[in-house]
């Protein structure tokens, strides 16, 4: 097996590599941000096997790497001790997850009351070519529901009207969305013809306590560029999220390439839980986005003068090959930048 260093060298590469376009065209496309594409989503999970089984055989996921690290550059990195993790990449259709497993130390599990305005809450959302055999696929693969049912949104809601969504939970207790988009919405690649159920992956949603706030992270630190703005209420909304009077303003950013990150801004109920101050990245609940850069120290530099947070100490910088560093979001949403 090879050393730790050489490993995470590797990991990082595999962190910018899937995203259906060579790497040089993702970080040559927009030269003015320090963000040049969302590589991955990933999240923390308990047993690896019982997850790849789920994301392979419920949703059409395909395995593309699986290795073990651990070492000093993985701790500084994650900001856990004494980690060994097992790292899983899936992809479907151009888009990528990454499931991470510690075998040690262990984490806490997601809180059996999590609400959907909680802050900690940060789903995928999974563009499917028919939401109907979808559904009734996830009904005999007996899935968790969060959603009582899918939920057409009302057609007085301009940005919205038409779109059918349903949200329901991995084996962890990870909150997922399907979601199908009608005629005129959503990118045009949703639209192709396909025989396939599973298309891929649109967007992360995150709870944000503050859309302006956020901005300034996301925006104006990072580069990535808003393509869309709403503001969601009724009960198609209310049942969807499974909250009651939920009224949403909701925010849609991007990097050239990549799936998009969706704030989602509860403007009632206000009532929704901080991420715990002593939140792990080994604990379930902890999801990761991965955010591929040209200049990870650049990245580190703007960040100590922003909204933004380090997690990691510093870049970390294991071979001449790839850097990478660990920073939360004003609202604790964890995200890595990696440098090839």
């Amino acid at each position: 097996m090879r050393t730790p260093k050489r490993m995470l060298a590797g990991v990082l590469v595999l962190l910018v590599v899937g995203l259906g376009v060579p790497l040089e065209r993702a970080l040559d496309a927009q030269p003015a941000g320090l963000i040049r594409a969302v590589s991955a989503v990933g999240m923390t999970v308990g047993n690896m096997e019982r997850s790849t089984a789920f994301y392979s055989s419920v949703l059409e996921f395909e395995k593309v790497s699986d290795v073990e690290v651990w070492g000093e550059d993985y701790e500084r990195l994650q900001g856990v001790f004494g980690l060994r993790m097992r790292v899983v990449r899936m992809r479907l259709g151009d888009e990528a997850i990454e499931l991470t497993e510690y075998l040690t130390p262990r984490g806490r599990p997601i809180p059996v009351d999590s609400r959907s305005h909680d802050r900690w809450f940060q789903h995928i959302a999974i563009i499917v070519s028919d939401m109907d055999r979808a559904y009734a696929s996830l009904r005999q693969h007996r899935v968790e529901h969060a959603s009582p049912a899918p939920q057409r949104l009302p057609d007085w809601n301009a940005n919205a009207g038409g779109i059918r969504a349903f949200y329901f939970k991995d084996p962890d207790g990870h909150p997922l969305e399907i979601l199908w988009f009608p005629g005129g919405k959503g990118d045009l690649k949703w639209h192709r013809p396909s025989d396939r159920l599973f298309l891929g992956i649109d967007h992360t949603a995150i709870v944000v306590s503050d859309t302006a706030q956020s901005l300034r992270c996301y925006r104006d630190t990072l580069g990535l560029r808003v393509v869309g703005e709403s503001e969601n209420y009724g009960p198609e909304q209310e049942r969807l999220n499974n909250v009651f009077g939920a009224r949403l303003r909701i925010t849609t950013l991007r990097a050239p390439t990549g799936p998009g990150v969706e704030f989602l801004e509860y403007l009632t109920p206000r009532d929704g839980r901080p991420v715990p101050t002593d939140a792990r990245a080994n604990d379930l609940a902890h999801w990761q986005t991965t955010l591929v850069s040209q200049d990870a120290g650049a990245v580190a530099q703007a960040i100590r003068s922003s909204s933004c947070a380090m997690l990691s100490s510093d870049v970390v910088a294991p071979t001449d090959r790839a850097k990478g560093l660990l920073i939360r979001d004003p609202d604790g949403h964890a995200l890595a930048v990696v440098q090839p």
